[in-house]
């Protein structure tokens, strides 16, 4: 057995006593919880921030299960879905904001960035609001005032982690057990009155999008377990397991020794090709038609997406068109429900709230030309109002102007 013990040291101790200045068996010069030494940040003045549980897989997590959705309606989304809300969100963040009937006073800073601490940009918050929004429900909380007591700075709160409950008529919000319903909107792609939470597209679409992912497992489990053989060996006579094998590994050898050459058979043995389509064992078509309802679903014309149009009579001659069909259809009533709701909310009575759809429906440069030009000699416009709406700059030449300048984010009288 190995024994430790603490022995004298062969030095005399010349630590000072305690009694001596400063009282401690450091060196002399300590100053025991010296306040110079380091510094006490305070936080804040304010409430604390909200407390929020995220759901996360632990070590050991079969990577088939799903992490479970707390209190929303979150789903996993096919990736023809989620290229369909990135299009739609993406498309609407870019159209620049602006603000209709408003006073000169009126402070609006909110439209160049919500909250700059969590957004880069305008563009980067409106991507969050409009993809929340096709969700089913988009919850955005304030969390600064104008002296006017409309909202200054506010952000969008993730689904799950909003509990909404009805209160008789109304409709209250928690966050981590915390009443945020003054400072919350929400805005509700379909409502109802018995229920708090709102319903989206792909609520009604939810066997669509469960049946996409399982056919792109099912196609990704097709082609990790071997794919499609291309055809069969026969034998005319029964062969043993071992036999069989042998059969099997002398043609692939062959095969790879002698790429592109015909094959050689004897003793009766035969190469049949598969009967079956690898297109049609995959079940291309009925993924390619589900993928398409989901689309159309989100109000996105299925070929913005890479799926087949189908060459009927909706088939869109140009692509000018095809985008005004996009924007009529789907994102104008989309656009128009989220800017009068959130008008409703931070501006004062008859002001207005808009996004600028012209970039991504503005025709052609001949088409735009001719308009103008019947314009100026209708002498309903004149050459300054054309250039600003061409975003050309006033007073410089035409040739030396730039072809698309910066829309600037204003206030429409």
């Amino acid at each position: 057995m190995e024994e430790r013990s603490l022995r004298p040291p062969d030095q005399p101790n010349t630590t000072p006593p305690a009694d001596a200045v400063p009282g401690t068996v450091g060196p002399p010069s300590a100053t025991p919880g010296d306040p110079f030494g380091f510094e006490v940040a305070t936080p804040p003045p304010g409430p604390p921030p909200v407390p929020v549980s995220r759901p996360a897989a632990w070590s050991g997590w079969p990577a088939e299960w799903n992490t479970p959705a707390w209190d929303t309606q979150y789903q996993t989304l096919a990736d023809t879905a989620w290229a369909c809300l990135d299009l739609n969100s993406s498309v609407l963040a870019t159209m620049p904001p602006y603000l209709t009937g408003a006073a000169t006073s009126l402070p609006a800073d909110w439209l160049n960035n919500p909250d700059p601490d969590l957004y880069a940009s305008w563009e980067d918050f409106a991507k969050a609001l409009f993809w929340e929004y096709q969700l089913g429900e988009v919850f955005l909380v304030a969390t600064a005032y104008y002296a006017n007591g409309y909202p200054a700075r506010f952000h969008v709160l993730e689904q799950w982690a909003v509990n909404a409950e009805m209160d008789g008529a109304r409709r209250r919000y928690t966050v981590g057990g915390r009443d945020v319903t003054a400072d919350t909107l929400h805005i509700r792609y379909r409502s109802r009155t018995g229920n708090a939470r709102g319903e989206g597209p792909l609520d009604a679409g939810a066997s669509r999008v469960i049946a996409a992912e399982v056919l792109t497992r099912y196609a990704t489990n097709l082609v990790s377990s071997g794919g499609i053989p291309p055809g069969t060996l026969e034998h005319p006579d029964e062969l043993s397991a071992d036999q069989a094998a042998d059969l099997q590994n002398q043609w692939l050898t062959a095969r790879l020794s002698s790429l592109g050459l015909p094959a050689v058979l004897s003793g009766g043995v035969k190469f049949n090709t598969a009967a079956y389509s690898p297109t049609e064992l995959a079940l291309l078509e009925l993924a390619q038609w589900n993928e398409s309802r989901i689309a159309v679903l989100l109000g996105v014309p299925p070929f913005l997406v890479g799926l087949p149009s189908g060459g009927d009579s909706m088939t869109y001659s140009s692509v000018v068109s095809l985008f005004d069909y996009h924007w009529r259809a789907g994102l104008r009533p989309k656009a128009a429900a989220v800017c009068a709701a959130v008008a409703g909310w931070a501006l004062p009575r008859g002001t207005g709230f808009e996004v600028n759809r012209d970039e991504y429906v503005r025709p052609d440069p001949f088409t735009r030309a001719q308009t103008w030009n019947l314009a100026l000699t209708g002498g309903w416009m004149t050459t300054d109002e054309v250039r600003n709406a061409e975003r050309l700059a006033k007073g410089v030449p035409l040739e030396a102007a730039p072809l698309v300048a910066p829309q600037p984010v204003g206030v429409l009288q």
